[in-house]
């Protein structure tokens, strides 16, 4: 049995080969395919074994009889064939001319190519690129050309075959009734062996026309659906090419000129004459921290900007550097007539801030600073402010507490299934803001800390401190403003991010648990963040993505929901930025489809049937799905302040009444966000170089202590502690609850001194008005 042809030279079925004299013909799957025919003992061996091949290019075939037929390629291959009637012969015939036909045009246009490509070789000039793009485009244009002529030959055989066959099927019609008229006469032996003849040869002259009409039809569709595209495709590549080209030969430029400097030994190039002599020196401390691959600086969060521009243009801070008192900062208490009460409560209702500067634009060399990190755990490279954004990465967790309310939904559930539906649509919110947020946060020094109490209008209150320096780790705690009526839910996480630039992109992966639990129910969650990767590092726009497998548990009745994270792809059918799971109680039954996408969306349906005919992969009916969370819209402006969220915008703002090891009291950080990078780069440079004489007079103690047979004590955070969790078995930083406490007492006693700058005999600040310390 021959299987249906998909395209003109696509053709297999079962033939009899000729083997030797003694065991004759035997039965072999033949398959034709891009002018190439194959045989195998079986349909099985097509995936592994190929029992002989003879290319149609060249090779002639020659019909024997009505059943055998032999192909040649003059050479050692021929295969001598014969098929079960010849009808079925008539067709492989059929198919394999009209392949030989494509297969030979084919090699002859790829040697035309060559003979092309060789003359353009030949006559290397100045002008050698343009004439080629001058050939390239009069070459589209005689292929489109010929294309279009070759259509309407096709189209005119595919007319003429047509009429041809109904002619001489009319022709059959008029012979027969011939025959009719000579039987009665009772003289028709002669005539109906003629007649039967001319039936055979005309139901093979249909094969063949039918075949050669499908084969037209099928070019016809082909060629007019993917031309257009094609040649979009052509232009957009060639286009892309020149960027491409054009972006490489920029980037060795630059890589070249800082070679020869090096090896002239002079030092870096020498800056543009617009630059004063104080933005030379910040650029030449940042160079030179660089070659210190193993000090600690600032591990990347969810990524870290590119953007540069080619000239050096600086936007002058409409807020006055002058506001930094004693621990880099100043306190700006809310006025009276700005805050109010919610009732019953002792929780002030506060105006938050709608905005902050603008980004300013700074010029970077790109290469120069990436090129030594390729394959490096950045969290060990220093890096300038450039790549920055004005937040730590102790409030960027505390943004991921932007959609909450999806928690406070969750809590109210009638069922742990619908309940684990929206704990996953959380856990999915938590990336929304990383669509456009290229920037990297301040990695916190240690002991930093943060808080975020918006009881007031968000209904939570967040503390964050830094708990571990090498490697950077972390910890969060989290509590729903009604968690002291047995209700609500409480959340909290260790975090340690492992970074590496791959030299087309970053990748950002997350290693720890975030833990979950709802008071009134006592149910407990947890599960793990995905990498997060960051392209276009070096050409082109950055764009970020999520990928992975995650899971979310419900350790208390079992629940799970297991969903994926799909990797944008150029050639993938599936939405970008999808994601999807089912929700699965602990006998494995399902209960709901989640799906939606990381940016924008995520929904449920509740499940009413499952078929698991296809066990890897089963069907579910469901009912109509229900919004679980949709994103909020960025403020006016976000371009121009980071891509921040109303939330993210608020982060930063002054609090009265906070430990001194808070993140908005950084003032490198402050400095950035009100616009003066360059004072900015030398606090973080400063703040660094005493974070490094803090560790290393912790490790001289460390050895003393070591060599005198003292018991050494590790270092130990302020407001966590670790314990060992009950469901996972890891041991993670968990809330001493004391820090509230000692708030209200206004009782900082226990917290280290952090953002104390040492002096820089280079200190130049005084011509600026700042009295940093």
């Amino acid at each position: 049995m021959t299987e249906k042809p998909t395209e003109s030279d696509h053709f297999k079925g079962w033939l009899w080969k000729w083997t030797n004299y003694i065991k004759g013909y035997q039965r072999r799957w033949f398959v034709l395919s891009n002018g190439l025919l194959s045989y195998y003992r079986s349909q099985a061996e097509m995936a592994h074994t190929c029992r002989g091949t003879i290319n149609l290019a060249g090779s002639f075939i020659v019909t024997e009889d009505s059943h055998n037929f032999m192909i040649s390629n003059g050479g050692a291959q021929t295969f001598h064939l014969k098929a079960s009637s010849e009808v079925e012969r008539q067709r492989w015939i059929t198919a394999l001319e009209l392949a030989k036909v494509k297969a030979t045009r084919l090699a002859e246009s790829d040697d035309s190519s060559d003979e092309d490509s060789l003359v353009i070789v030949e006559n290397p000039g100045p002008s050698d690129s343009l004439l080629q793009s001058e050939m390239e485009k009069n070459d589209l244009r005689i292929t489109l050309r010929s294309l279009v002529g070759k259509l309407d030959d096709l189209e005119t055989c595919n007319d003429l075959i047509s009429k041809h066959g109904g002619a001489l099927q009319r022709a059959l019609s008029d012979l027969e009734s011939v025959e009719n008229n000579l039987i009665s006469q009772n003289d028709s032996t002669t005539l109906s062996s003629r007649v039967k003849t001319v039936n055979e040869r005309a139901t093979l002259f249909r094969i063949t026309s039918t075949a050669m009409i499908n084969a037209c039809s099928d070019f016809l569709q082909l060629a007019q659906t993917q031309g257009k595209r094609w040649h979009k495709s052509i232009v957009h590549e060639r286009e892309q090419r020149l960027r491409l080209e054009e972006t490489v030969e920029t980037l060795a430029k630059q890589h070249n000129t800082l070679e020869r400097a090096l090896h002239a030994g002079t030092g870096p190039p020498r800056p543009d004459p617009g630059s004063n002599d104080k933005d030379n020196k910040s650029k030449q401390s940042d160079e030179t921290a660089s070659d210190d691959e193993d000090e600690f600086v600032d591990a990347s969060d969810k990524g870290f900007t590119t953007e540069f521009v080619k000239e050096h243009r600086k936007t002058p801070s409409t807020a006055s550097t002058s506001s930094i008192e004693q621990n880099g900062s100043s306190i700006v208490p809310v006025a009276a007539d700005e805050q109010d009460k919610i009732p019953g409560t002792n929780v002030e209702v506060r105006v938050r801030r709608k905005r902050i500067n603008d980004k300013p634009n700074y010029s970077v060399n790109l290469w120069s600073i990436m090129k030594n990190c390729i394959g490096k755990d950045l969290s060990k490279i220093p890096m300038p402010i450039n790549f920055n954004e004005p937040l730590s990465m102790l409030q960027r967790l505390g943004e991921d507490l932007e959609y909450s309310n999806i928690l406070d939904r969750a809590e109210k559930c009638s069922t742990s299934q619908e309940q684990m539906a929206h704990v996953v649509a959380f856990s999915v919110s938590m990336y929304s803001t990383t669509l456009y947020r290229t920037g990297k946060p301040f990695n916190p020094l240690l002991g930093e800390t943060y808080e975020l109490d918006r009881r007031d209008d968000l209904g939570f209150r967040v503390i964050c401190e830094q708990v571990s320096h090498h490697p950077p780790a972390a910890a969060m705690h989290v509590d729903s403003v009604n968690k002291s009526k047995n209700s609500g839910w409480s959340y909290w996480e260790e975090i340690t991010l492992v970074s590496k630039f791959r030299g087309k992109y970053l990748n950002v992966t997350p290693t720890g648990v975030v833990h979950l639990k709802f008071h009134k129910s006592g149910n407990y969650y947890t599960w793990r963040k995905v990498t997060t990767t960051v392209h276009n590092i070096i050409v082109g726009k950055l764009w970020v993505d999520q990928s992975g497998d995650a899971e979310v548990v419900n350790h208390t009745t079992g629940d799970r929901c297991k969903h994926k994270y799909f990797p944008y792809s150029y050639f993938s059918r599936e939405t970008p930025r999808k994601v999807s799971g089912v929700v699965v109680d602990s006998k494995g039954l399902a209960h709901y489809v989640v799906s939606g996408t990381w940016d924008a969306q995520m929904d449920c349906a509740k499940i009413v049937t499952v078929n698991n005919a296809n066990k890897s992969k089963p069907l579910y009916k469901t009912l109509p799905s229900k919004k679980l969370w949709q994103t909020h819209p960025l403020p006016v402006g976000a371009e121009k302040m980071y891509f921040f969220t109303d939330l993210a915008v608020t982060l930063n703002e002054q609090e009265p009444d906070i430990a001194p090891t808070d993140s908005r009291l950084r003032p490198d950080q402050r400095t950035m966000e009100e616009g003066n990078w360059d004072l900015a780069n030398d606090l973080k440079q400063r703040l660094e170089d005493a974070q490094r004489g803090r560790r290393r007079r912790r490790e001289a103690e460390t050895a003393a202590k070591k060599a005198m047979g003292q018991e050494v004590e590790p270092y130990k955070p302020v407001w966590f502690e670790p314990k060992k969790c009950p469901y996972t078995g890891e041991i993670t930083h968990v809330f001493k609850n004391t820090y509230w406490d000692k708030k209200e007492a206004k009782d900082w006693s226990a917290c280290p001194t952090i953002f104390e700058l040492p002096q820089n005999d280079s200190d130049e600040h005084s011509e600026t008005g700042n009295n940093t310390p």
